[in-house]
């Protein structure tokens, strides 16, 4: 795993490439390098941050050059000795063993069509001076970011927004329809960036950009097509296709760890990775119990607890009370975007833990409940569908009294009182609008009166993106419909996103092996009554994990990788959320308006309504706007 960044037909470039190389240096601190290269057609230059995994050697040390072909690359290639044995056989020499050089001699046997023989997680950057052609690609799901930017006839790209910012970042401005997107999802989703003219090249594509200043974009990999044609099909054998992709993921030359939180997701994984190689250990997180008595939340480390007792797992348990006041500054900058979830924190504070323990990979069960069906709001748009036909007196009742109920009392978080108000704002909507309802921060109403008058058709926009994302599909089942659309928005532009971004500000690798192009396409070869079964959620998923774990294990309600947003919001940022976010640049500048901003915050400070999401969020948000104006960004 790695960082990139590189600059192509730019007269300043390696001074470019330099600014950004140093900028995400913390993504590989094993080794650095940068190649130039420039003739009458073309100059290019590509810079590389390395943390070694795969072949230790300086040799594997990139750029990698050889023969007309230089590849920096960000990733790694689970088949890579399968490839490597194919390519031998037809001719290819190799003077590594790593799996960066495979994507090279794959990409030169190949071309584009290598791609879809890649198993794994990437995005790279080819430059070819035979043609003078650069080439960037993205792994099928998204997992590795990849940003760039048109520059003159040229462009620039890095493997996170802040390279490109400190580069270059007095020449861009902040895009005001991303921040609606933000406050309406929490986070920004794939397909747009917080910063103007700023693109994620889209996961599954490739992009080539030619000496003449013409380009083009291709798309090798498409879930939505993947689905539909696994839906046709046989359904899959789970069970062997999950085991098989966690062996899968343990390919390397430095010892993996495991996240382990004690719910079935991250159960399967960790237990299946230490049945194929033992050394695999195990981290998990506890909280203070005043913190999960205000969160209501479950002591979830009784059950990894459990797993790693009977499986023989050695387990590190680190718990989570950081200083946020202090912390929430240092997550916004790491988090490149907008991203209201705190579950961003911890994973930093594990993965360090985990690095200052030596540990480079660590594996999670990310990517199952998109995949399954897992979360609850799967279910409950389900049962929305049911509520929906109730006669309109008893709905009427039930809408009552649920208005009515706190959601907190003598300072104990109230679950069911916030789920319930949850599910009354969506269980009336037709099926896109109720998914979308279900997740989101806001109804559109709402959120276009929380912001400035002007960005009312933003906030139209982006609900009309979500609808055309979740309609672009010809699955013929809901439950599948949702996971399809959480695929390309929720897993993509939070939870992956996230994920890398805190990972790697600690120099550690996160692999997901339920995000991987078999398992969604053996997710999508099972029936949404299958995943939601009932009241039961990714039953196919735990009728396989019966093979692997305990019942109790299988069976328990679900685990979340959460954090005690509420009592940080009620009591450890109460005067930051004064100062920064009420008195706040967003404030002042229009975008937010006091009036009603300090509604929603009185409202959760008095327990009437379960706001502290959309303040974790604004008060983010407020943060991330500063920290880009300080690095010239303009508004």
């Amino acid at each position: 795993m790695c960082g990139i960044a590189g600059c192509y037909q730019q007269a300043d470039g390696q001074r470019l490439v330099d600014v950004m190389s140093d900028r995400i240096a913390h993504r590989g601190p094993d080794a650095a390098g940068v190649w130039s290269h420039a003739d009458d057609r073309v100059s290019v230059q590509l810079g590389h941050r390395r943390l070694s995994i795969i072949d230790l050697t300086t040799a594997a040390d990139q750029p990698l050059s050889k023969d007309g072909l230089t590849l920096v690359y960000n990733g790694e290639l689970y088949n890579y000795k399968e490839l490597r044995a194919e390519l031998a056989s037809h001719g290819a020499r190799f003077t590594t063993k790593s799996d960066t050089e495979v994507v090279l001699e794959a990409w030169r046997a190949w071309g584009p069509e290598a791609l879809r023989r890649f198993r794994g997680m990437f995005a790279f950057a080819l430059a070819d001076t035979t043609t003078g052609e650069l080439v960037l690609a993205r792994d099928p799901l998204g997992i590795k970011p990849l940003y760039y930017v048109p520059r003159g006839d040229g462009v620039l790209f890095a493997s996170e927004l802040k390279g490109l910012l400190a580069a270059v970042g007095s020449e861009l401005s902040i895009e005001p329809g991303a921040l609606v997107a933000s406050m309406l999802y929490y986070w920004v989703p794939e397909q747009r960036c917080a910063i103007r003219d700023v693109q994620k090249l889209p996961a599954g594509s490739w992009a080539r950009f030619r000496p003449d200043g013409t380009r083009e974009t291709r798309s090798y990999w498409r879930v939505q097509d993947v689905a539909l044609t696994a839906a046709a099909g046989p359904a899959a054998d789970l069970r062997s296709v999950i085991e098989e992709s966690v062996a899968a993921h343990l390919v390397a030359d430095v010892p993996i760890s495991s996240f382990l939180s004690g719910g079935l997701d991250s159960s399967i994984v960790t237990v299946l990775a230490h049945q194929a190689a033992d050394e695999v250990d195990a981290y998990t997180i506890t909280f203070r119990p005043e913190d999960q008595k205000l969160e209501a939340m479950p002591d979830d480390a009784v059950f990894a607890r459990k797993v790693a007792a009977q499986f023989g797992i050695k387990l590190h348990e680190i718990e989570i009370s950081p200083d946020i006041v202090s912390l929430l500054p240092r997550m916004v900058d790491i988090l490149d975007e907008p991203i209201g979830d705190p579950a961003a924190i911890n994973t930093l504070l594990m993965c360090e833990a985990a690095r200052a323990r030596g540990v480079k990979v660590i594996l999670s069960g990310m990517g199952a409940d998109e995949l399954f069906g897992g979360y609850r709001k799967h279910l409950a748009c389900m049962m929305a569908s049911r509520y929906a036909r109730l006669p309109g007196p008893v709905k009427t009742g039930a809408r009552f009294a649920v208005d009515r109920v706190p959601v907190s009392i003598a300072g104990r978080g109230l679950r069911y009182p916030r789920w319930a108000k949850r599910f009354m704002t969506f269980a009336d909507l037709p099926e896109e609008a109720r998914f979308r309802r279900s997740y989101t921060l806001y109804d559109p109403d709402d959120l276009a009166a929380l912001v400035d008058p002007d960005l009312d058709g933003q906030v139209a926009q982006v609900v009309e993106e979500h609808r055309a994302i979740y309609d672009d599909n010809a699955l013929d089942d809901e439950v599948n419909r949702m996971c399809l659309a959480d695929t390309r928005l929720f897993m993509a532009g939070l939870n992956l996103a996230y994920t890398d971004r805190a990972s790697m500000a600690a120099s550690v690798e996160v692999r997901v092996p339920f995000v991987d192009l078999i398992v969604a396409q053996a997710a999508f070869s099972i029936p949404g009554k299958e995943k939601v079964r009932g009241r039961t959620q990714k039953a196919a998923l735990k009728d396989a994990a019966e093979n692997w774990l305990p019942a109790e294990i299988v069976h328990r309600p679900k685990a979340s990788f959460g954090a005690p947003l509420r009592a940080w919001v009620r009591n450890d940022l109460r005067e930051l959320i004064g100062d920064v976010l009420v008195g706040g640049e967003l404030v002042q500048t229009g975008m937010l308006r006091r009036p009603v901003l300090e509604r929603l915050i009185a409202d959760e400070q008095a327990g009437r309504q379960d706001n502290a999401k959309q303040i974790w969020q604004l008060l983010s948000m407020e943060l991330w706007y500063r920290n880009v104006r300080s690095m010239g960004v303009t508004a």
